[in-house]
C-alpha cells in the first residue's frame, strides 16, 4: 500500500494542500473527496455522526480514526479516547493534531476492552466483505465493556442498481451488492484497490444475532444511510 490517504491528509495537514483525493467503486464513476472534509468540526459533521459523538460514553475506541476529528471532539469533551489507523499518515496527523492516544493498528490487532467502540464514515467497510462480518463482530464483542456499545454507520446502496422503470438489476447469483471494490488516487498516483462493505441494516442486525449481539437502529439519513447501536445480547 502506497497510503495515498496519509499522504494527502500529511499534505493538508503541513500547508501543502494543492488538489483533493479521487474516489471510485466498481459500480460508480470518479468522485471527489475534499481533504477540508476529512478535519471537520463537529457542526460541520453530517447528523448521523453528531449522533454518535452524543452517544459515546465511558473509554472509547475510535476505529479508523483518519485524520482524528472524532477523537479531537470526544477528547474536548472529556472523554479518555484511544484512536486507531492502519494509514501511517493519518496516525502522523491525528498525533499532530492533538490526539493523545493514537496507534498505527487494524482493529482485529487490538485487545483493550472500551465502554464505546466508534466505527464511522462507513463504518462497515472495514468488513470488507459479507463473508467476513461475522469475524469481525466477534472480535468487536471481546472488545465490549459490560453494558459497553458499538455505534456503526452504514448505507443500504440498493438505490445504485435501480433502473428507469423502478426496478433493480442486481444479480441474486452474485456476491452480495454492498461488496465494492474501492480505488484511490491522489496527485496523479492509484492506490491499490481495495474491498469496501455497505451494509443493510436488517443484513447486521441479522449478523449480530448469529454472534450473540443486538443491533438498534437510532436514526436514519436522508440517502438510505443510518446509524446502529450495537451492544451485548
Amino acid at each position: 500500500m502506497k497510503d495515498l490517504f496519509g499522504n494527502a491528509l500529511l499534505d493538508y495537514q503541513n500547508g501543502n494542500y494543492t488538489e483533493d483525493i479521487m474516489t471510485s467503486t466498481s459500480i460508480s464513476d470518479e468522485d471527489v473527496l475534499p481533504l477540508p472534509y476529512l478535519f471537520r468540526g463537529f457542526k460541520d459533521m453530517p447528523k448521523l455522526e453528531q449522533e454518535a459523538l452524543k452517544l459515546a460514553k465511558g473509554h472509547i475506541l475510535d476505529v479508523g480514526c483518519g485524520a482524528g476529528s472524532h477523537s479531537i471532539y470526544l477528547q474536548e469533551k472529556g472523554f479518555e479516547v484511544k484512536a486507531i489507523d492502519i494509514s501511517q499518515g493519518a496516525t502522523e496527523v491525528a498525533k499532530q493534531r492533538g490526539v493523545i492516544h493514537i496507534e498505527e493498528k487494524a482493529l482485529l490487532d487490538e485487545t483493550q476492552t472500551f465502554d464505546t467502540i466508534l466505527l464511522l464514515m462507513n463504518g462497515t467497510g472495514i468488513f470488507k466483505e459479507l463473508s467476513q462480518v461475522s469475524k469481525y463482530l466477534s472480535h468487536l464483542k471481546g472488545l465490549l465493556n459490560q453494558g459497553g456499545q458499538i455505534l456503526i454507520d452504514s448505507s443500504d446502496i440498493k438505490y445504485m442498481y435501480e433502473d428507469e422503470d423502478g426496478g433493480f438489476w442486481v444479480d441474486t447469483n452474485a456476491t452480495y451488492y454492498g461488496e465494492l471494490d474501492y480505488f484511490i488516487s491522489y496527485k496523479g498516483e492509484k492506490e491499490a484497490p481495495m474491498k469496501w462493505l455497505y451494509l443493510d441494516f436488517n443484513t447486521l442486525k441479522l449478523a449480530c444475532e448469529t454472534v450473540g449481539l443486538t443491533s438498534h437502529l437510532i436514526i436514519e439519513g436522508s440517502h438510505f444511510d443510518y446509524l446502529a447501536r450495537i451492544t451485548l445480547a
